[in-house]
């Protein structure tokens, strides 16, 4: 048995028991082989965007700075999560320091906080794109997405260091065991022995104005921006914007729905069990799939991936037609 400290009237546990997702070893190994590969297109599909977008000069407008800084969230908090939940599935006993259990939980929900904000700053950003096009540099100054990105994180930051702090200023003498794959604040709030009412009322209070106000920002950025779309009189310009849009949504259905799912219910509603396959839904499968969503959806990006391979990986001799010519040929003849 690991000791616990005793704090003043608090027990402090030196680390917790993660139960992980299950206790079978055959699904333990397959859940292995599933989420590795999961993980690492998560990682490498975000990590691309980031690179592709800096390296591409045609990429350096305000929509895709917001979309370089939603894949970098996207590549650390599943990071925060994603190698331990691995490592973990391997092993016959998962434990976590007191400590780092309380570092993770500050990494992860700051990251997803600030993912929030920073979905409300990108429908932002499309209304003003389709809206007010011409105008659309000048409004979107790099001053103003700086702003936007700062506040994004300040909001995150702020959030999750509330609930760090509430949390892990609780006794955990009922149990040492965490009914996650990671330090979520639901599962540990199960095993205190303190009132949780006050951390569950901070949870639904900050989450629920997080979400409510990110979710009126953008309902109130797509309602502008259906307003322009009726009034445009060319269908072409009319699907551009639908193309637009769609990947941008997309994204904010799949990680607001889960995330309201998780968070903002009632404390007897919980069912651990169950909500840990949403758990790695938001913290494993969403980050894999938005590098996915950005790319086959967006024609701009898959121009610059194609330029960016003409640029990187065929010969520049000669004129540019040339040099993409012999990478065809060479494609062809292997």
């Amino acid at each position: 048995m690991t000791p616990e400290n005793v704090t003043g009237a608090r027990v402090v546990p030196a680390e917790f028991i993660l139960l992980g997702i299950t206790g079978r070893w055959d699904l333990r190994l397959t859940l292995f082989l599933v989420f590795l590969p999961v993980y690492l297109v998560s990682l490498l599909g975000n990590v691309g965007m980031v690179l592709l977008i800096r390296v591409d000069a045609r990429l350096h407008t305000p929509m895709y700075f917001f979309l370089a800084n939603l894949s970098l969230l996207d590549a650390c908090y599943s990071s925060a999560i994603g190698p331990k939940m691995l490592v973990d599935l391997l092993l016959p006993r998962a434990t976590i320091p007191y400590t780092a259990c309380a570092f993770q939980m500050f990494v992860f929900a700051g990251l997803a906080d600030a993912e929030c904000c920073l979905l409300a700053a990108m429908a932002y950003d499309r209304y003003v794109a389709i809206g007010n096009p011409l105008l659309y540099t000048t409004a979107m100054s790099r001053r103003l997405c700086l702003t936007l990105l700062g506040a994004s994180g300040l909001g995150g930051a702020v959030s999750a260091l509330v609930h760090t702090t509430f949390t892990f200023r609780l006794s955990f003498c009922r149990s040492r065991e965490v009914n996650s794959f990671f330090c979520d604040i639901p599962p540990l709030l199960a095993i205190s022995c303190d009132d949780t009412s006050l951390n569950e009322l901070l949870l639904f209070a900050l989450c629920g104005c997080i979400q409510t106000a990110t979710v009126l920002a953008i309902v109130l950025s797509y309602g502008c921006i259906a307003g322009a779309v009726i009034r445009m009189r060319s269908a072409e310009g009319r699907w551009r914007a639908a193309s637009t849009c769609s990947s941008h949504l997309a994204a904010v259905a799949m990680l607001y729905g889960t995330l309201t799912f998780m968070y903002l219910r009632p404390s007897s509603s919980y069912a651990l069990d169950t909500d840990k396959m949403a758990s790695v839904f938001y913290t494993l499968v969403i980050p894999a799939l938005n590098p996915l969503i950005y790319s086959l959806r967006n024609k701009e990006v898959k121009e610059a991936l194609g330029r960016t391979w003409t640029r990187f990986c065929c010969p520049r001799r000669g004129s540019p037609g040339q040099a993409r010519g012999r990478c065809v040929g060479r494609t062809v003849t292997r």
